[in-house]
C-alpha cells in the first residue's frame, strides 16, 4: 500500500498547485454560490390568482402593492376546490374562515392573506381575531420544487465531476505511457499500485471540488434563505452524494485507465474512451430525466442498473423519497460492479500498458492474458 499512496500523492500534490485547479475551484465556488442567492436577486413582483366563497375581497394591494391580485368567485366549496386542483387559481377564501390551496400556500400570499385578514376584522370587530385555517386539497407538495431544484443541480455537478476527472485519468495514463515514465515507475512498484495510486489521487481532487461545492452551496442557500425550504434530510442526502460520486468515479476511472492504456498518443484518447464517454452521457439523460419523474418506471429501473445508478440514484433520493432498503441494494449492486471493473481494468492495463507503438486492440490484450 506504500505504492499506492505515494502515487497518489504525487497525484494530488501536482494537481492541486497548477493554477488550473485552482482558479477553476474559485470560479466553481463563485457561480454556485451566485445560483444561490439567483432567486433572491432576482427576485420580482407576484401575481397571484384568488378565489372566494361566501367571503369578501381582501384588500391585499394596499399591503403589497408591488403584487398584483386576480380575484375569482366561486358559487360552492366543491367547485372551489376543483378551482384549486386545475390550476385555475392560487388559493380560495372560504367564508372567511379558511383558505384552500393544493400543497403549501406560498409562503407571501399566506402571510398576506393572514394579516390582512386580521386587519380588516380588527378594525370591524375591536376583538381577538383568530388566524385563517390552511387547508391542502390536493397532496402535500411543500418541497417539490425544492426537490427539482435540487436534484437538477446535483445532476450537473455529478456529470462534470465525473466526466472531468476522468478525463484527467485517461490524460495522465497517455501521458505517462508516451513519455516512457511509466517504465521507470513500474521498475519499483507494481502494475496495479501505480493504476490504484492515480485512481485515488485524481478522485480526491474530485472530492475535494465536490465538498467544496456541496459546502458553498448549503452556506449560500442558508444566507439566502433558500435552505428554509429544502426538504428534511438533507445531511443525509449529502453523504449519499459523496458515497455515489465515489462508487461512480471509481467504475467510470478504472475503464478510463484501461482504455486509455491501449494507446501511446493525446490525440487518440477522445477515440479510445469514446465508448465510455458516451455511457456517461447516457447515464446523465436519464438522471436528468428522473429529476422530473424520479417514481417512474424508467428512473425506478435505471436507479438499480450499474453504472447508470452512480447518478440516477442519488439524483432519486434528492427529487422524492427513496426507501432505504432501495438505496442499499442499489448501492450493494453499484460496488460489486466496481469490484468486477477493478478486476478487468487492473488486467488490461497491466498487459498494456508498457506496450508503446501503434493502438492495441482489447480483444488482442485480453487473449494476450
Amino acid at each position: 500500500m506504500n505504492g499506492v499512496m505515494l502515487v497518489a500523492r504525487r497525484e494530488v500534490a501536482t494537481q492541486i498547485r497548477t493554477k488550473g485547479f485552482v482558479i477553476g475551484l474559485l470560479v466553481t465556488a463563485l457561480v454556485v454560490a451566485a445560483v444561490s442567492f439567483a432567486p433572491k436577486l432576482m427576485d420580482r413582483p407576484d401575481s397571484y390568482t384568488i378565489g372566494t366563497v361566501n367571503s369578501e375581497r381582501l384588500p391585499l394591494d394596499r399591503a403589497a402593492p408591488e403584487a398584483k391580485f386576480e380575484w375569482k368567485e366561486f358559487a360552492d366549496e366543491a367547485t372551489a376546490r376543483q378551482a384549486v386542483l386545475d390550476g385555475d387559481v392560487d388559493a380560495v377564501v372560504v367564508g372567511g374562515t379558511k383558505v384552500l390551496a393544493d400543497g403549501q400556500l406560498d409562503d407571501e400570499l399566506g402571510v398576506l392573506l393572514q394579516s390582512v385578514n386580521r386587519e380588516v376584522k380588527l378594525g370591524a370587530a375591536g376583538v381577538s381575531i383568530p388566524p385563517l385555517q390552511m387547508e391542502t386539497v390536493g397532496e402535500d407538495a411543500r418541497y417539490d420544487s425544492a426537490r427539482t431544484g435540487i436534484a437538477v443541480v446535483l445532476v450537473l455537478v455529478l456529470f462534470m465531476l465525473i466526466i472531468g476527472q476522468v478525463s484527467m485519468v485517461a490524460m495522465g495514463v497517455v501521458e505517462e505511457k508516451g513519455s516512457r515514465i511509466v517504465e521507470i515507475l513500474l521498475s519499483s512498484i507494481r502494475p496495479w499500485q501505480l493504476l490504484a495510486g492515480k485512481i485515488i489521487g485524481l478522485g480526491v481532487l474530485g472530492l475535494i471540488n465536490l465538498v467544496v461545492i456541496l459546502g458553498v452551496g448549503l452556506g449560500a442557500a442558508a444566507a439566502s434563505g433558500i435552505a428554509a425550504d429544502f426538504p428534511p434530510g438533507i445531511g443525509g442526502l449529502v453523504v449519499g452524494v459523496l458515497v455515489w460520486f465515489v462508487l461512480g468515479y471509481a467504475f467510470f476511472a478504472t475503464l478510463s485507465a484501461a482504455f486509455a492504456s491501449l494507446v501511446s498518443r493525446q490525440e487518440e484518447v477522445g477515440s479510445v474512451i469514446t465508448p465510455l464517454t458516451m455511457t456517461i452521457m447516457v447515464t446523465y439523460f436519464v438522471a436528468f430525466y428522473a429529476t422530473t419523474d424520479a417514481t417512474g418506471t424508467l428512473a425506478t429501473v435505471m436507479s438499480y442498473i450499474p453504472p447508470f445508478s452512480s447518478m440516477v440514484m442519488p439524483v432519486r433520493m434528492a427529487a422524492t423519497e427513496v426507501p432505504l432498503w432501495q438505496v442499499a441494494a442499489s448501492m450493494a449492486a453499484m460496488l460489486v460492479a466496481v469490484l468486477a471493473v477493478l478486476s478487468f481494468g487492473a488486467g488490461v492495463y497491466r498487459r498494456a500498458v508498457l506496450r508503446t507503438g501503434a493502438r492495441l486492440k482489447l480483444t488482442e490484450v485480453l487473449r494476450a492474458g
